[in-house]
C-alpha cells in the first residue's frame, strides 16, 4: 500500500498580523491531548480581544494529510499529538497568558519558565514559512555552481551542483549526478546542504 504524506498547517492565513519586532520568533507549546484546536482557539480569542494581539501573532496546530494512492482517499491527522506551535515576542505577560491557557501544560523546553524558540532549520523543516527567514538564509546560503548534497526525496543521498537559485519557489535548480548521468532537478530548500569540500 502506498502513502504519501503531506504536512498541512491548519491555519488561517488572515489570523497572521505584521510583525514589526524582531524578536518574533517560534514556540511549542505543550497541551492535554486532543485539546490542541481547543488551546488555538483560546488563545485567538485572547488575541482578539486583548492586548496579546501584539506580542502572539500566530496559533498553527500542525496536521498531515495522508494520501492513500491505492483508493485515493485522504485523512488528515494531527502531526504532532498534544502539541501546538505559537509565534510569539517572549515576554512574561506572553508566557503566562499562553501558559494559563486552558488546556496548556506548559512549553516545551529545559526550562519552563524560560522557553526555547524554534531553531531556523526546525522552521524550515515544519514548513512555518517564516519569509524573513527563508530570505535570510537561502539566498544567501546557495550559489551558483556551489556543490551540494540532496538530503531527502527521491535523489537522497546523491550529489549535484547548484544551476540556479529560485527564491519565489524556495527551491533550487541542481544537476544531480545519478548512475553516471546528470539529471536536471529542482529541489526544496530543505532537501538539500552544501556538500563537504
Amino acid at each position: 500500500m502506498a502513502v504519501t504524506r503531506t504536512f498541512n498547517f491548519a491555519n488561517d492565513d488572515s489570523q497572521e498580523k505584521k510583525a514589526t519586532d524582531s524578536e518574533m520568533r517560534w514556540y511549542v507549546v505543550h497541551t492535554y491531548s486532543t485539546y490542541e484546536n481547543k488551546v488555538k482557539d483560546a488563545l485567538e480569542k485572547k488575541m482578539q480581544n486583548s492586548e496579546l494581539g501584539k506580542t502572539l501573532v500566530k496559533v498553527v496546530v500542525p496536521s498531515v494529510e495522508d494520501h492513500d494512492v491505492k483508493t485515493g482517499q485522504t485523512t488528515v491527522r494531527k502531526a504532532f499529538p498534544g502539541y501546538i506551535v505559537v509565534k510569539m515576542k517572549y515576554t512574561k505577560e506572553t508566557w503566562y497568558a499562553i501558559r494559563n491557557a486552558p488546556g496548556v501544560t506548559g512549553f516545551v523546553g529545559p526550562d519552563p519558565m524560560n522557553p526555547t524558540p524554534l531553531t531556523p532549520k526546525e522552521v524550515r523543516a515544519l514548513n512555518l514559512d517564516d519569509d524573513e527567514i527563508t530570505d535570510e538564509i537561502f539566498i544567501d546560503a546557495f550559489k551558483i555552481g556551489d556543490r551540494i548534497s540532496v538530503t531527502s526525496g527521491p535523489l537522497a543521498g546523491y550529489l549535484g551542483t547548484v544551476e540556479a537559485v529560485l527564491p519565489e519557489k524556495k527551491c533550487i535548480k541542481a544537476t544531480v549526478s545519478m548512475f553516471g548521468r546528470n539529471i536536471s532537478a529542482e529541489l526544496e530548500y530543505i532537501q538539500v546542504e552544501k556538500a563537504d569540500e
